[in-house]
């Protein structure tokens, strides 16, 4: 998920300033995290289609997962970078998911999702704020 990508980061960020065995612990605990999650994953949808995986199937899932964020994290910072940027934006994230169309297009549609509800949060501040200053105005 765009969440445990954004962990990832954070800890890769952290990692830099910790001592090794901290750093090291904490990529376990991570790591542990994305095994755990692998797992409940994968017990959902064996019940769902009545098949079960073995320890071995969901250990790989798990590493090909770790491994693919370890990846994502990479080229997000390296996107940024070449934009001289030190924070992860949207577009760096969109642009990390265009080698798979379905993320792609999923990304694009949670991007526009979010964006719809900043505008209409501004919205309704801004109505506020208006129907506020009304209210003061008529009490004058």
């Amino acid at each position: 998920s765009l969440y445990l990508r954004a962990c990832y980061i954070n800890v890769e960020c952290d990692v830099a300033v910790l001592p090794p065995h901290h750093a090291m612990a904490l990529l376990e605990r991570l790591k542990a995290a994305v095994h755990y999650t692998v797992g409940r994953i994968c017990q959902k949808m064996g019940e769902d289609q009545r098949r079960r995986f073995s320890r071995q199937v969901v250990a790989a899932i798990a590493e090909t997962t770790f491994r693919q964020c370890d990846i994502f994290a990479k080229d997000l910072e390296a996107f940024a970078r070449h934009a001289k940027r030190s924070t992860v934006s949207t577009e760096d994230v969109k642009l990390a998911a265009r080698r798979s169309t379905a993320l792609s297009i999923y990304i694009q549609n949670k991007s526009e999702e979010l964006n719809q509800e900043q505008r209409d949060l501004k919205k309704k501040s801004t109505g506020k704020r208006k129907s506020r200053d009304t209210e003061e105005e008529n009490k004058e």
